[in-house]
């Protein structure tokens, strides 16, 4: 099957053969995630892995498995996957999807990347700490050691001037998306009712009207169960999935692909849904304008989940999930005019987050000032000056600013600092 980023992959060549980093924009349903990876292990310069990264680990799983099948083969041939939780790498592996926190204890292994041709950076424009830190350090690594590993940012929604400056003044290539006609509709809701009955109604009222599976966004996995007991019995031919972070691998799967014959899916998802995957046979998108995200409070010095309004470029991606196949309609439970007034990207994390895991990380580097380090937006000093104490205190470095062996075993740990302080101290006890 031909997709669009298949008639700019020699430009994409090209670029990372003579300046070794290139910036790929390209909407979704071109095909980068799972097009390029293969391009590259038959180039001359790529005799080692090629690492995929992506934000969550539903996208890993799906990309390495769609990527293997086109090749006939299962998960940890020629293409694998690695998570927190799963993994299927093989020796004669060569393209390893992963997250960003694998990369970064992988990375912190071995600062050289040593058997590693190129790194991807998918979904680029998703801004979390552990995105915005992973691009930092392969940067930091291919201009002190590597200047032969290939480095290429990926999104729909790319900063262009900002991440060219980044990636040292790095090529642009565009492609054209592949995209079906998206009716959008604005039903609005009521801001003092509770968000599950009205997303009930939308979804019940889609379904009598419309053909094709639904999509339907909601900001967390309490308002996914509330909606589904809202909806009460639902239609033989319709399927029931839930779509989040917590569910198994098999039922992930089962969201994702194309209902059985004579069947329509119904999805509810968290944002988890938005990008890097394709959920087969969606013509329908309901959107509820709602995300979960996390935020520091400063006062409390405790990070909590608070539901907001989604972004702009969250709702767009969202909406887009209906047209990827044929063409479809996105539902959103807000009024037309309200769109403008939503935040146009999600903020970067690295501006309003706990540094205490960063300032270990970069610790750890062999960096004092996570400041200096290649960052698209730098980490302010009073941030991490608070994450210098507080990683003090926990024990995790001493007086005059070194890790300690504790805070090394607190490293080791895939929590933020203080919860893996908290857990060795109990163990200790």
């Amino acid at each position: 099957m031909i997709l669009p980023i298949d008639s700019v992959l020699p430009d994409l060549l090209a670029s990372l053969r003579e300046h070794g980093r290139a910036l790929l924009i390209a909407p979704p349903g071109a095909g980068k995630t799972t097009r390029i990876g293969p391009a590259l292990i038959g180039e001359p310069w790529c005799g080692g892995q090629v690492l995929l990264l992506v934000p969550r680990r539903l996208a890993a799983r799906a990309a390495a498995e769609f990527m293997a099948m086109a090749l006939g083969e299962a998960p940890g041939a020629t293409i694998g996957y690695a998570t927190r939780l799963d993994s299927k790498v093989g020796k004669s592996t060569r393209i390893v999807v992963m997250t960003h926190g694998v990369f970064l204890s992988r990375i912190q292994a071995d600062p050289e990347l040593g058997g590693v041709s190129a790194v991807l950076f998918d979904e680029v424009h998703e801004r979390s700490l552990d995105n915005d830190l992973a691009l930092a350090l392969a940067l930091d690594v291919a201009g002190a050691l590597r200047s032969d590993l290939r480095l290429i940012a990926m999104s729909a929604t790319l900063d262009v001037e900002r991440f060219r400056r980044l990636l040292g003044e790095a090529p642009e290539v565009v492609s054209e998306g592949k995209s079906f006609p998206l009716e959008m509709v604005y039903i609005g809701r009521d801001p003092a009712g509770r968000i599950e009955p009205q997303m009930a109604r939308a979804i019940r009222a889609a379904l009598g009207d419309r053909e094709g599976s639904l999509l339907a966004f909601l900001p967390g996995v309490a308002e996914i169960e509330r909606t589904a007991e809202a909806l009460g019995p639902l239609p033989d031919a319709v399927e029931l999935h839930k779509l989040h972070g917590g569910i198994d691998p098999a039922a992930q799967r089962r969201a994702l692909a194309a209902p059985p014959p004579g069947k329509r899916k119904l999805v509810l998802a968290t944002s988890i849904a938005e990008t890097s995957v394709t959920l087969e046979d969606v013509r329908i998108v309901i959107d509820s304008g709602l995300a979960r995200r996390p935020r520091y409070d400063r006062g409390a010095g405790l990070t909590r989940l608070v539901t907001e309004r989604a972004s702009r470029a969250a709702v767009t991606q969202r909406a887009g999930r209906a047209a990827r196949q044929a063409p479809g309609v996105a539902i959103s439970l807000w009024e037309e005019a309200a769109t403008a007034s939503l935040p146009a990207h999600d903020p970067p994390e690295i501006l309003e987050a706990d540094l205490s895991s960063l300032l270990l990380t970069s610790l750890l580097w062999g960096e004092a000032d996570p400041g200096r380090l290649p960052f698209l937006d730098a980490p302010s000093a009073a941030a991490v000056d608070e994450a210098r104490r507080r990683l003090r205190s926990l024990g995790a470095i001493d007086e005059e600013g070194r890790v300690t062996a504790h805070g090394r075993a607190v490293a080791a740990l895939p929590l933020e600092p203080r919860l893996a302080h908290m857990l060795l101290d109990a163990k200790d006890r």
